[in-house]
């Protein structure tokens, strides 16, 4: 089994202080930064930021956070989880991050996705009806930006190129560039097409049930005549010391937020029964440190994943919780990962 990385993902969720307030947005701004710092001290090997365009999450604009989190790390990758292409432009993306690369010495790293909000196709003047048609011709796009060299394209959803060239190019040839998939085929398939690693956001349900997605990547590089690409999952948890900590600080900030975003999309809301069904069996990664390697290391191998992003805000969750759970990934889960990884192998 080839060497697999672990990351830890964020959305920059609106969190509360100790007198059970909500946060300024600026304030999660910069505590998000402080996780980012830890993180890169505790070994974790990427870290990845959302973003959205709704109340309940401070980051729209995570190169600008990532560059803050650049001048203050040594070692960890920077990215998306994910970037919203259909709603963006193509070049200025290719630009932000290629500029985040300059910051970062090399260490930017892309998602692409469609996301799983909408928000930002009204704010940005975008038409929903147009929701495929835009990430595929901006996909296109993408893949020939990141050739660093001049580009000629033409599509229906922005003005066409003709032999022009993008700024600044990076010192290494190519931004490290995911797209990320909740459940598409499609989007697969379009991954190996144009030579992305893909990403898989696995939210519900035991992870194995991806394992068709995996087989199906797999084919299709093959068919377009690829070299082997990395596979990355994105789930969520949460480490504290004992099983029932973990549970119980969770479980009042994971109820509320999914349970608002349910409402919004006609979902019921979130029982204590389903959560703990999800928590034994499903996608969610949550216990003590070696409760959660032993379930990261069981999707690791399920879906022979080169790495494995942690979600580890949720809603309300506090900061100084979060501080915990990414220090207990970085110096305890992370190890016995690789260590039961390395048994089985």
């Amino acid at each position: 089994m080839l060497p697999v990385e672990f990351g830890l993902d964020t959305f920059g969720d609106v969190t509360v202080g100790p007198d059970g307030e909500a946060l300024s947005y600026a304030q999660v701004i910069r505590n998000v930064v402080e996780q980012a710092v830890l993180a890169d001290e505790v070994g974790v090997d990427a870290f990845g930021l959302g973003e959205h365009h709704r109340d309940d999450f401070a980051v729209s604009a995570p190169e600008i956070v990532l560059a803050a989190i650049a001048s203050r790390t040594r070692r960890i990758r920077l990215g998306t989880a994910v970037t919203v292409l259909s709603s963006d432009d193509p070049v200025r993306v290719y630009e932000r991050f290629a500029t985040l690369d300059a910051v970062s010495d090399g260490r930017a790293e892309i998602t692409l996705g469609r996301g799983s909000f909408t928000e930002s196709f009204p704010l940005f003047g975008y038409d929903l009806d147009d929701y495929d048609r835009l990430f595929a011709e901006k996909a296109d796009l993408m893949a020939e930006l990141l050739r660093e060299d001049a580009v000629t394209w033409h599509g229906t959803v922005r003005a066409p190129l003709a032999g022009q060239q993008v700024y600044p190019k990076t010192a290494s040839g190519r931004i490290t560039t995911w797209v990320g998939v909740g459940g598409s085929p499609e989007s697969v398939v379009r991954a190996a097409r144009y030579g992305f690693p893909l990403v898989l956001a696995i939210i519900g349900g035991d992870p194995a049930r991806f394992t068709p997605y995996v087989e199906l990547y797999h084919r299709a590089l093959d068919q377009y005549d690829r070299e082997p690409l990395p596979i990355a999952v994105h789930a969520p948890g949460f480490v504290a010391a004992t099983d029932s900590e973990a549970v119980e600080t969770l479980w009042p900030h994971a109820r509320d937020s999914i349970t608002r975003i349910g409402a919004e999309r006609g979902w019921p809301p979130l029982t204590r029964e389903r959560f703990e069904a999800d928590i034994a069996e499903g996608a969610w990664h949550v216990g003590s440190p070696e409760t959660v390697a032993r379930k990261i290391a069981r999707t690791v191998s399920v879906l022979d994943l080169q790495r494995f992003d942690l979600k580890y805000s949720a809603g309300t969750l506090p900061h100084e919780a979060m501080m915990t759970a990414i220090r207990l990934y970085g110096t305890e889960v992370i190890p016995r990962v690789r260590e039961l990884l390395e048994t089985e192998g």
